[in-house]
């Protein structure tokens, strides 16, 4: 294989990003499992080295990339309607506190958090065939994850290879086999922390 003169890869960031209070979603395709595993496991771990607490790294899978959109938005939603609940719920149980007799259920530190997603990774893998498939689904997924992202406010971060051969696709997981190339769900995660992270201090006002 040709050496790629390119430079590529993701700067360090302007600061450390702190994702422990934060609940972040991945969904992933299952078309191309022998790259999205490592593509998903690169994602989790960088997460967790920028602080985000495993409990709150959900993790969702539907059958290909053409996918990825519809659940994307669906389950950005349903984490919002989870908020909503949670907070009645917590607005009801500060009543207990007039009335000792009443029983609470016990906590855990480790329990998850049930707050909106802070940014979602949609991770897929497609790979150039003999047909157009592979063009039409690719700039579906990439409007269709720019639009929510754009109606949401929500950062979605764009995990999606888009690849002419199965050594490409190995390559960008860190798997290949003629080099093992670089993971680049490593990237998404770290994008994934701070887009969190900035996305919540600008609704706040902080510039």
């Amino acid at each position: 294989m040709a050496h790629d003169p390119t430079v590529k890869g993701l700067g360090a960031p302007p600061e450390k990003f702190d994702g422990s209070g934060l609940r972040f979603l991945i969904v992933h395709a299952r078309w191309n499992e022998s790259v999205i595993t490592p593509l998903v496991k690169g994602a989790v771990e960088t997460m967790e080295k920028y602080g985000a607490k495993r409990e709150n790294i959900v993790v969702e899978s539907v059958p290909g990339s053409y996918e990825l959109p519809v659940a994307c938005s669906r389950m950005i939603a349903a984490s919002q309607i989870q908020a909503s609940a949670n907070a009645t719920d917590l607005m009801g149980a500060s009543s207990l506190l007039a009335d000792p007799s009443a029983t609470t259920s016990p906590t855990t530190a480790n329990a998850p958090l049930k707050g909106p997603f802070a940014a979602v990774i949609a991770i897929g893998v497609l790979i150039k065939g003999s047909t157009q498939h592979f063009e039409y689904i690719s700039d579906a997924v990439t409007h269709g994850l720019m639009k929510i992202q754009l109606e949401t406010g929500v950062p979605v971060i764009y995990g999606v290879l888009n690849c002419n051969t199965d050594e490409q696709a190995l390559q960008r997981a860190g798997v290949g086999r003629e080099t093992k190339g670089h993971n680049h769900g490593e990237d998404w995660g770290a994008a994934a922390v701070e887009l969190g992270v900035k996305t919540q201090r600008w609704a706040k006002g902080s510039i």
